[in-house]
Order: C-alpha cells, then structure tokens, then sequence
C-alpha cells in the first residue's frame, strides 16, 4: 500500500470515528422508549423479520474475523472494521431484547436459534480488500433500505419502540455505506479501471450475508417483507452508488463484458488444460 492511500485511508476513518462520536453514538438502554412496548402491535411477520435481522447479527464474529485477515495491514480499514463490529453488535443486541420484551422470542428459542447458526461459518465473498470494499458499499446500502421500510412501517402502526430502533440502526447503516462510497472513491482515483472492473464483478455476484446460512433466507424475507426487490435495489442502491462515484453505466457495462470474456476464457483454458 503506497503511503499516499495509507494516509488517505486513515484520514476517512478519522472523520468517520469523529462524526460517530459526536453524533451517533445512542444506547440500548436509554435511547428506546422501552416503556413504550406493545407486544399487540406487533406480528408474526414483524417478528420474523427482527430475527433475520439479528441473526445475519449473530454471525458478527465472522465477518470481522475474516475481515481482518486482509485488511490487518491497513490501519484506517483494520481500525474500522474494529468499530464497525461494536456498532453491528449493538444492532444484534437491540434486535434481541425487542424479541424477547415483546414476548416474541423466548430464551429457549434463541438457544436453538444460536445452535443452528452457530453450526455454520460465514466465508468472506471475496479475496481481495477492494472487493470488499465494493461489497461492503453495496451490503450496508441494501441494509439501510431494508431498514428505512421497517421504520416508516413502525411510524405508520404508531410502534415507537420499532421506529426508534430502525431509526438509530438506520443510520449507523447509513454511516457504513458512506465510508465505503469514501473508500471506493479513493480506489478509483488510484485505478479507476480496475475498481470499476471489480464493482462490475461484485454486482454480478451479490448476495447478502445470511443467503446460504439462514434457513429459507430468501423465503423469509419475501414473507415477512423483511428484504427489498431486485428492482428497488438498482433504484435505491446501484443507481445512487453509480452516480456518487460518478461511473456512467457504459462503463460498468464495458467492464462486465470484458469481466464475461476473461472468464469465459479462463474456462475454456481450464478444460482444454483438462482435455475435455
């Protein structure tokens, strides 16, 4: 890593540090209106949408350990991630409580929850930090929508307790997405074909953490609406990520073809090298 991009990189997490310190910070215990809890007002698909959340949560220990694995030589990305998985934490916490205070979720059932999800072991997507970066961006912006819906919905039913919680996880989610944008913006002005090259890579192979751990992830969040559609995702997430970064849709397309042709390619070496 030149110099350069070190500085830099620390500098996004300083401002990033900063602004959560003075601005974001809240607490389980004082900051939701814990008195304000009716379990009438909440559903069976409401409650299940709470437990998807906290259980991609519960696999916080994986994300940062695999993490860091790659991102351990980059103070400003290391020191993040460090802080990101507090604030993720806090997120699986409040999920949690809001469960068994609404009389949703007893201890047994979270006994049996962790027994399952504790059996799996998150892997990391991808192998590089810039990738990860452009996972990240996308990841933490599909959550902060996912997020805004439940809130508004919460502000609809008159649940403060709901609104309150997606309001501050909301907008650590937010936060997240915005120091990756930072990071990315960073790594384009480095190598911008190659960063482009990567997002196009990403973009064609994002799934969210809990596809493929949870049971009947995708299900669940189609029935409990606990998800967002592919056509909100590219209306709320791609297309707002592509003009932040200035990349035109040309571009990411240029590099998908190329990214299709070097892998179509690197097949056909594969099973001429196999003899098939």
């Amino acid at each position: 890593m030149n110099p350069s991009f070190r500085d830099s990189t620390y500098r996004i997490y300083l401002e990033f540090l900063e602004t959560a310190e003075k601005k974001r910070r809240w607490s389980i215990f004082d900051d939701i209106p814990w008195d304000k809890l009716d379990a009438a007002r909440s559903s069976d698909s409401i409650a299940d949408s709470v437990e998807i959340y906290c259980s991609e949560e519960l696999y916080v220990p994986d994300y940062v350990a695999k993490a860091l694995e790659i991102l351990r030589t980059s103070f400003g990305m290391a020191w993040f991630q460090t802080q990101w998985a507090a604030e993720e934490t806090r997120h699986g916490l409040v999920f949690r409580e809001y469960l068994t205070r609404s009389g949703q979720r007893s201890a047994d059932e979270f006994a049996t929850l962790e027994g399952d999800l504790f059996s799996k072991t998150w892997q990391l997507p991808y192998k590089t930090p810039r990738r990860m970066v452009c996972y990240g961006a996308l990841q933490e912006s599909v959550t902060y929508v996912a997020y805004k819906v439940q809130k508004d919905r919460a502000r609809e039913t008159g649940d403060q307790v709901l609104e309150a919680i997606f309001h501050f996880v909301g907008r650590d989610e937010a936060a997240h997405s915005g120091f990756y944008r930072e990071i990315l913006e960073l790594e384009l002005s480095q190598d911008r074909a190659g960063t482009v090259a990567d997002l196009a890579h990403v973009l064609a192979t994002f799934k969210m953490p809990g596809d493929g751990l949870i049971a009947n992830y995708r299900e669940r969040l189609h029935s409990s609406g606990a998800g967002v559609s592919p056509r909100v995702f590219i209306e709320r997430v791609v297309l707002p990520l592509l003009a932040t970064l200035k990349i035109e849709r040309q571009e990411l397309k240029h590099a998908a073809d190329n990214r299709l042709v070097q892998t179509t390619r690197r097949t056909a070496s594969s099973n001429n090298h196999r003899g098939l």
